[in-house]
């Protein structure tokens, strides 16, 4: 049995190990073998830690797992580019109880431009289509139609829009099922994707790392197009010259989970302030300038028309995990229309959070 983890700026650990079963029936791994292409001193360090995990439950957690290597670990020893919980992951992996990209199929869907509540409501009937084998796992780039803020699941509708603004500006204001903040979303100002996987993906890790290792190709695709992005943790992407984007995550009962990103392309600052009350806020000791400087980071630091960078976030995600062309069909969007009816469009949802 098999098993590697690369943690997001770390090296390779593999693992090969064999289940026994004890005399109490226990399922154990045994024969536990760990290598890559980490640095580890001394040199006898990752036999040691061989035996300290020789003969784990297999049910064991990667918590556990990590939690036992340290209480292992010598003031001197070393390990570097891999950690005792990166060592618990692959573990868990090569006993089945965690999966790598290379073990999903995933498609890759552009669009279609939807009412902007369609967006919202699809990132939950799409993830029970997933989890119910209808469809594959998949990133999915939004197009909407009309301007709308989408704000976070447990923020408050009255502390966060300023309802003259969206009157003025003809903004639908919507909620979305993962937490983090709001977004301000006109056709074409932004770039936001859904990635839906088995919640098994990123099994052990931290909520920080899960996001990190989630988002390693767009760094890449990023780069691609000029942009030298880094992770800031929790949750947001940045380059040198501030914030590009954030993440948010939603991990539901059923093994599936939703983790999407929404990037600013090139946002209308003005409006955008009009709009949120907590903007006003944020950029009142930094003027209007800085914020518009905040807020257009993939057009000013590109110089790429939004659609190209799109092909290029495809492109990257399409080699990096073996996706095909994938498409939301008419009755896709008719499942999603039906829960904007009776939920996502509904005073007690979007009010939910007074």
């Amino acid at each position: 049995m098999h098993g590697e983890y690369k943690e997001p700026g770390g090296k390779l650990v593999v693992v090969d190990l064999e289940e026994g079963v004890d005399d109490d029936g226990v399922k154990r791994a045994v024969d536990v073998k760990i290598s890559g292409d980490f640095f580890a001193e001394p040199e006898d360090v990752i036999f040691r830690l061989q035996d300290v995990v020789e003969g784990v439950p297999t049910s064991s957690s990667a918590s556990s797992i990590a939690a036992r290597i340290e209480a292992q670990l010598r003031p001197d020893d070393v390990l570097f580019g891999v950690s005792p919980h990166g060592i618990g992951v692959a573990i868990r992996r090569a006993l089945g109880a965690a999966v790598d990209w290379d073990d999903l199929d995933f498609e890759v869907i552009h669009g279609p431009s939807v009412n902007p509540v369609v967006n919202v409501a699809m990132d939950e009937t799409l993830v029970e289509d997933v989890a119910a084998g209808r469809r594959k796992p998949f990133m999915r780039i939004w197009e909407w139609d009309a301007p709308q803020i989408v704000i976070g699941s447990f923020q408050s509708y009255e502390n966060e829009i300023d309802p003259q603004g969206v009157a003025k500006h003809g903004i639908t204001v919507s909620r979305r099922v993962s937490g983090g903040g709001a977004m301000f979303m006109e056709p074409g100002n932004c770039i936001t994707y859904s990635l839906v996987i088995p919640t098994s993906l990123v099994d052990g890790m931290s909520f920080e790392d899960s996001y990190k290792f989630l988002d390693q190709w767009v760094l890449k695709a990023l780069e691609r197009v000029g942009v030298e992005a880094y992770y800031v943790p929790l949750n947001d992407i940045a380059s040198a010259y501030g914030k590009i984007g954030g993440a948010a995550q939603k991990r539901y009962a059923n093994g599936y989970m939703l983790h999407h990103v929404t990037m600013a392309y090139d946002i209308d600052a003005v409006k955008m302030l009009e709009c949120l009350r907590i903007g006003k806020e944020k950029v009142r000791d930094k003027g209007l300038r800085s914020a518009i400087k905040r807020v257009d980071p993939m057009a000013s630091q590109t110089g790429l028309p939004r659609g190209e960078i799109i092909e290029v976030f495809i492109d990257e995600f399409a080699k990096t995990y073996g996706a095909v062309p994938g498409r939301i069909t008419e009755a896709d969007l008719e499942k999603a229309e039906e829960r904007v009816r009776t939920k996502f469009a509904t005073e007690e949802w979007v009010h939910r959070v007074p």
